[in-house]
């Protein structure tokens, strides 16, 4: 079994086994530097194909505080672009999403492709000889695609996006195909909330099994009380340590809870949904073939998959950590459709109901911990944070595809966290534009 070791220290020993220094959430020089070394260090999820599912389409993003085009060109091959004009600076793309063949710079009108060459300056008898076109075209970043996620980097020396997240990937397979040979679509609006937290905050969450059942008590009860028992993820009040849920290390920085052992029926397991009686009972009337197994992909996964350092795989939603400052970030949740012929269409209209969920009742309560822990955090007489929870008590073993697995409390996900976190700071990897 691979064992969590001890982290070897670096930046100044802020890092040991069980326990993190406290300024590595408040510190801004450590914030600027991951901004460089894992934004830009290691694959970082910007998009879904399905954002931009035709020619010259584009979407704009972030690769840590780098403003990103990510294009379509007129062939189909997707890019990513750094924002920002050869000449003097200025950003040429000033829009969320949209069209374009080129992207103008507003200040001289410099004239880009959504490929990224320069293709026209005004007045050019203005440059002489020494003037290189072929040199001046925008920034571009490395880009991969996996089943429609697009990922970026602007370490050259990083393995193919496949080889480096492999194991995430394989899970993300399972998740993909809930519902065979359907595709995943999303939406063209977010859930999109502000934290006033550091964004490692979000990720020491996202596989935390040890909250729910404090942090979301009153939500749970109260459904309870109201649909009574089974409902909307009751399975965390109480002991979790004697449930069946499990969390794994997915390698490279990567996390996995796995709910499923816990869920006799998804549908009936589900959180309420306004108006689920009625299309429940037109799926039921019009698709009686497949209309319980349709029921069960409007609901979660079952699976909550992280992937270092920014995409978290929710239920049947993607969220997106989008960081801002060293106690700002931006929260992104992605309602996800599922499109295949022999799919009733009522499953997303209550995806998108089931969508509006949890960020609405569940996520206001780990904002207000996220921001709480910030506020502690900034107390300097006390230093440490503990990560150590099931680190020597035994409870972790070799799981399914050889991972190290624990109980869904075990704190592994923040030691494996930590470890990718801590190589990424270190390296010495060049980050340079194509």
């Amino acid at each position: 079994m691979t064992r969590y070791q001890s982290i070897p220290t670096g930046l100044d020993g802020l890092v040991e086994e069980g326990r993190v220094h406290r300024s590595l959430y408040t510190d801004r020089a450590i914030f600027e530097r991951e901004m460089t070394h894992l934004f830009g260090g290691t694959w970082t999820y910007l998009a879904h194909e399905s954002e931009l599912p035709e020619p010259d389409d584009f979407v704009q993003r972030r690769l840590g505080l780098r403003r990103v085009i990510v294009t379509r060109d007129g062939e189909g091959r997707l890019h990513g672009l750094l924002n920002r004009c050869t000449h003097r600076g200025a950003t040429v793309c000033r829009q969320a999403e949209g069209k374009a063949k080129r992207f103008t710079c507003p200040y001289h009108n410099w004239s880009f492709a959504n490929s990224g060459e320069l293709r026209s300056v005004p007045l050019p008898r203005g440059y002489g000889p020494s003037f290189d076109r072929a040199k001046l075209g925008l920034g571009k970043i490395r880009v991969e695609s996996y089943r429609g996620f697009v990922f970026g980097t602007l370490n050259q020396s990083l393995p193919p996006l496949q080889d480096h997240y492999g194991t995430a990937l394989s899970i993300l397979d399972e998740w993909l195909d809930r519902w065979p040979g359907a595709e995943i679509k999303l939406r063209r609006r977010t859930h999109r909330l502000i934290c006033n937290g550091n964004w490692k905050l979000i990720y020491d969450n996202a596989a935390d099994g040890y909250h729910p059942g404090f942090s979301h008590a009153s939500l749970l009860r109260m459904r309870k009380a109201r649909y009574g028992g089974g409902v909307d993820m009751q399975w965390t009040l109480g002991d979790v340590d004697a449930g069946l849920q499990t969390v794994a290390d997915a390698r490279n920085g990567c996390t996995f809870i796995d709910q499923r052992a816990e869920i006799a029926r998804y549908w009936d397991q589900a959180a309420p949904m306004p108006g689920e009686e009625a299309y429940a009972a037109q799926i039921r009337a019009r698709y009686p073939e497949v209309a319980e197994r349709a029921l069960d992909v409007v609901v979660g996964s079952g699976m909550n998959l992280n992937i270092f350092p920014n995409l978290l795989v929710i239920g049947n939603q993607l969220q997106v950590i989008e960081p801002l400052d060293v106690d700002r970030t931006d929260l992104i949740w992605y309602a996800t459709a599922l499109e295949a012929p022999n799919l009733p269409p009522e499953v997303n209209t209550l995806r998108m109901r089931l969508q509006e969920d949890f960020p609405s009742f569940g996520e206001p309560d780990d904002l207000a911990n996220f921001e709480e822990c910030q506020a502690g955090l900034s107390i300097p007489e006390m230093d440490w944070v503990h990560v150590g929870r099931h680190m020597d008590t035994g409870a972790e073993y070799d799981g399914p595809r050889g991972l190290t697995t624990g109980p869904v409390s075990d704190e592994l996900p923040m030691r494996v966290f930590w470890t990718e976190w801590l190589k990424r700071m270190q390296s010495d990897d060049e980050m340079r534009a194509l």
